[in-house]
């Protein structure tokens, strides 16, 4: 009798939390992949196709796939010389949920830029 009245409340907490734990790992993924691809990015004679291609790979690798990523340049305003190069990665939640119907994220996206300035000037 008691399990009744308590099994559904605890059966929500064990997925709430294994749905926010699978939130805050993919999240972390996507932290990581957009570093890696802002760090590509400032690289000399690197294409934006070659930065979303290492980002895509990272993020397969952690079988994370279903992501967009995005490479943007911002031309440098004076005093500065150096552009800056914005990685962003970002993907629907419901697309990464361990859950086959997610009950609390469901309907967020998970997002994630790294803007880093480019070393040398050409």
């Amino acid at each position: 009798m008691e399990f009744a009245i308590v099994a559904p409340i605890f059966f929500l907490l064990v997925f709430g939390m294994v749905e926010f734990g699978r939130m805050v790992m993919v999240q972390q993924i996507l932290t990581n992949a957009s570093r890696e691809g802002a760090r590509k990015a400032v690289i000399d004679g690197i294409s934006d196709s070659d930065v979303q291609a290492s980002v895509e790979e990272y993020l397969e690798n952690a079988s994370i796939s279903g992501g967009t990523v995005t490479v943007t340049t911002t031309t440098p305003t004076p005093p500065d010389t150096a552009e800056a190069r914005t990685v962003t990665v970002t993907i629907p939640f419901s697309q990464v949920s361990w859950l086959p119907s997610p009950m609390y994220l469901g309907g967020k996206t998970l997002s994630s830029a790294t803007t880093m300035r480019r070393e040398t000037t050409q």
